[in-house]
């Protein structure tokens, strides 16, 4: 079995990345009822025995449950939330050692994240990622959770991309990177999300990217639900879904509920490295099968049922309605029309009692309406993970890299160049030392190349290549 590092950075990668450990934790607990450290938990847990300090090899291969430890990295240059996580009741689950916080604050600036506290905290971030590399018999892949609106889950976030390959090149980068809406409190986050984009294209594996305004969206929705008074659509109060209860501390916040939405993609994400399937889906499948080229690496996301681990009344969705979900806008976590765009690739991650037939079945089924680029017609990856979210008989978890995509990054453009024609808050970047006015420059430029070649695909749409002629065998 493989195993994953979990990096969080920043406020809002740490609130996500705790959301996640949270329900993991949960989720192994209802099937793993012995109480025995085995495989599925070895890919995110270590086992630890409290009783022996770290030199006297207190790392246990099997066994009876010691002391469960988070394979995990938290990073973020203002204490608050990481000092709230160790006063909750995940406290015991994160070694203190892998935990990396300053007191200022990076103000909103992506130039301080990633040249002021990347030079300054260099040497401890690198330290504690080969420590928890270490503690892996077989690393696979890290996860990489941050904003792109903030300054240190922007700046920082992507200085530990650019680490992580150079001193693990051959492991896998994926990157949660949840991009900020229009009506943001940040005023700079345009410039902070452009400076982030061309790291993120030029040093990550592959992107999720999740936009706030989707996830408030995607509450609403369950909250109409919820309080609609129909009979059997109720969710219990407390709900893990609609509540952080559990992960940080008993006062729910904000945007606890958006970060669960984003804590059950992973969960999706990683259940075939976690758990048996028939057909499970490695990691580094996902890259190889859905990225054809290394810079559209941008992937978008949706989830079906979005409840998923919820204590939930909700009729169960039947298994065809689940799959035409999942092509929904409603049920993605990034607003865009994939539909009227083209199909590079797209992944199905299925949780459950679900046949192969089933799947084969559904993708015939959606075929017609969605258009695949010409070179990759048959462009499925699917994953049958046997064992489903806690409550449910089944989930899906839908992966597409698609050309509509572009339209995200076409408004994070317009919004960067509002502000940088007038130059305004310029001269915040330009101080930090490292910062120049060309770093502005070369990353519009790189994120107007990625759109250009998302559109130089696109207008292929419609196109089809002939088919090749038959070789001639001389007899």
């Amino acid at each position: 079995m493989t195993q994953s590092v979990v990096v969080q950075v920043g406020q809002c990668g740490n609130q996500v990345g705790c959301q996640f450990w949270d329900l993991a934790l949960r989720e192994h607990a209802h099937i793993n009822k012995v109480g025995v450290y085995d495989e599925a938990l070895s890919s995110f847990f270590r086992n630890v025995d409290p009783r022996r300090s770290e030199g006297e090899a207190n790392e246990l291969c099997g066994g009876k449950i010691r002391s469960l430890k988070a394979r995990a990295v938290l990073i973020d240059m203002e204490e608050s939330v990481v000092s709230e996580i160790l006063q909750g009741p995940l406290r015991e689950v994160f070694d203190t050692k892998q935990l990396i916080t300053d007191v200022s604050g990076s103000g909103n600036n992506w130039a301080v994240g990633h040249k002021v506290y990347g030079s300054a905290y260099q040497e401890q971030i690198v330290e504690s990622l080969r420590k928890a590399a270490e503690h892996c018999d077989c690393l696979q892949c890290f996860f990489v959770i941050h904003s792109m609106g903030g300054g240190t889950g922007s700046g920082l976030g992507t200085f530990v991309l650019k680490l992580l390959e150079d001193e693990f090149p051959e492991v896998y980068r994926f990157v949660t990177s949840v991009y900020p809406s229009a009506e943001d409190d940040v005023i700079t986050s345009p410039y902070n999300s452009v400076l982030a984009m061309r790291e993120l294209t030029d040093h990550a594996d592959c992107v999720l990217p999740i936009e706030n305004q989707s996830l408030v969206n995607i509450v609403n929705k369950i909250n109409q639900m919820a309080y609609s008074g129909k009979s059997g659509a109720v969710i219990k109060q407390n709900s893990t879904i609609i509540s952080g209860q559990g992960a940080v501390n008993r006062t729910e916040k904000p945007f606890d509920a958006m970060n669960n939405i984003v804590a059950n993609l992973l969960l999706n994400l990683t259940s075939s490295a976690r758990f048996e399937g028939s057909l499970n889906m490695d990691l580094n499948e996902i890259t190889m099968n859905l990225v054809p080229f290394p810079r559209l690496h941008y992937l978008v996301s949706s989830l079906t049922p979005l409840y998923t681990l919820a204590d939930v009344n909700f009729p169960s969705r039947r298994l065809d309605q689940m799959f035409t979900d999942a092509f929904s806008t409603d049920h993605q976590l990034i607003h865009a029309d994939p539909k009227h765009n083209l199909y590079l690739a797209c992944a199905l991650m299925v949780r459950g009692n679900v046949q192969i037939s089933d799947l084969r079945r559904n993708i015939e089924r959606l075929k017609p309406s969605l258009q695949f680029v010409s070179w990759n017609q048959e462009g499925w990856k699917t994953g049958l993970c046997s064992v489903p979210p806690v409550g449910h008989s089944c989930s899906l978890l839908a992966l597409a890299n698609n050309t509509c995509i572009k339209s995200t990054f076409v408004d994070l453009r317009d919004r960067f160049v509002k502000l940088y024609k007038k130059k305004a808050h310029l001269h915040h970047y330009l101080q930090v030392d490292g910062m120049e006015q060309t770093c502005f420059t070369e990353a519009i430029s790189s994120l107007s190349s990625l759109m250009d070649e998302y559109s130089q695909l696109d207008a292929t749409r419609g196109l089809l290549v002939p088919d090749a002629p038959r070789l001639n065998i001389a007899t």
